[in-house]
């Protein structure tokens, strides 16, 4: 499934493939005790900012960790390298959720929650509610959050995917098109918006991630090779742990951890400034409390049905095989 890729992040990739991967392991080396581990991650924010605060709090090194870095630039690379034994840990976006819903992944943990999607419209088409996008002309990336965003917001009005005209760009594609007028509405995200505004000051948000919160959202996760924690229970309760502190550290400093997730990225700080404005940061208290009611397992079945109608899932396994909400919580508890 494609990632959201924008084009403020063009340039930077392949600088980013390069450098990030040099990030190798964050431990000083591995001696008597660590336990090395590989992990994959995607270098923006939201896929590398746990990881950047746990190298600068040392994280790895108190729970007895050696990671080893390797940057992706998806979900489903990350899952293929799980399944073939190259990776330990990986992070998965909301676009990639439905590989853990097919069984071949497990989510340790929540990381943070996007709320960047937007189905938006240009002023004039007459559209100012999900209802009013019937027979109008709608442009999406297929097989990304916004792809999500769209499913969501015509079930929500009642429509069916036949009621509008939909038209499949790419997201750098898509902004020229809504720029331009070449169609009515889209299903995109911010930063990606910001440009648009730029170029048509009075874009209509029709519909919003925010909308869906609580009973559906865009997590995204952390995740495991499916036999590992019952092989390896252990490692994954400490990898587990690191997490949780290191996203609690990000609540409790924000803005701080987006100056920390660019250096950890070797990009200037500016790049990434603001970034915490399209997440919805959750503590590791939270996050079990939300798992411990359900709410949790209710977000990822959510996701699955959401798949299931776009044709990317069949049969889904229920949230409760994949997603360790047991384990998250007992990598709260001092051992």
């Amino acid at each position: 499934m494609k990632r959201r890729t924008t084009a403020l992040w063009a340039a930077a990739t392949v600088l980013l493939v390069t450098a990030a991967t040099g990030c190798g392991s964050s431990s000083s080396g591995s001696g008597s005790g660590t336990t090395s581990v590989t992990f994959g991650y995607i270098a923006d924010y939201s896929g590398s900012a746990a990881l950047a605060v746990a190298a600068e709090q040392h994280l790895w090194e108190k729970a007895g960790l050696d990671p080893k870095l390797r940057v992706f630039t998806n979900g489903p690379l990350q899952v293929q390298a799980l399944g073939a034994g190259d990776l330990d840990f990986g992070y998965l976006g909301p676009g990639a959720l439905w590989l853990p819903a097919s069984g071949k992944a497990k989510i340790i943990a929540v990381n943070m929650l996007g709320q960047a999607d937007r189905v938006i419209a240009r002023p004039g088409t007459g559209i100012t509610s999900p209802a009013d996008l019937k027979g109008k002309k709608v442009a999406v990336a297929e097989g990304t959050s916004g792809d999500m965003i769209l499913d969501l917001t015509l079930k929500r009005a009642g429509l069916k995917p036949s009621d509008i005209t939909r038209v499949v760009m790419d997201p750098s594609t898509i902004v020229t098109a809504v720029s331009s007028g070449h169609v009515d509405a889209a299903a995109i995200w911010y930063p990606l918006i910001d440009i648009i505004k730029k170029r048509v000051p009075d874009l209509v948000e029709v519909s919003r991630t925010e909308d869906f919160y609580p009973k559906l959202t865009f997590p995204n996760v952390f995740v495991t090779r499916p036999e590992l924690p019952g092989k390896k229970p252990e490692l994954v309760r400490k990898v587990t742990s690191v997490l949780r502190q290191a996203d609690d550290w990000i609540v409790a400093h924000p803005q701080e951890s987006e100056k920390v997730t660019a250096g950890f990225l070797k990009v200037p700080a500016e790049q990434l400034a603001g970034s915490t404005k399209y997440v919805k940061l959750l503590s590791s208290k939270q996050l079990t409390d939300l798992g411990t009611n359900g709410t949790v397992d209710g977000w990822f079945n959510g996701l699955a049905d959401t798949f299931t109608s776009m044709g990317k899932l069949k049969s889904p396994a229920d949230a409760k095989d994949y997603y360790l909400g047991d384990l998250y919580k007992a990598a709260g508890t001092p051992q």
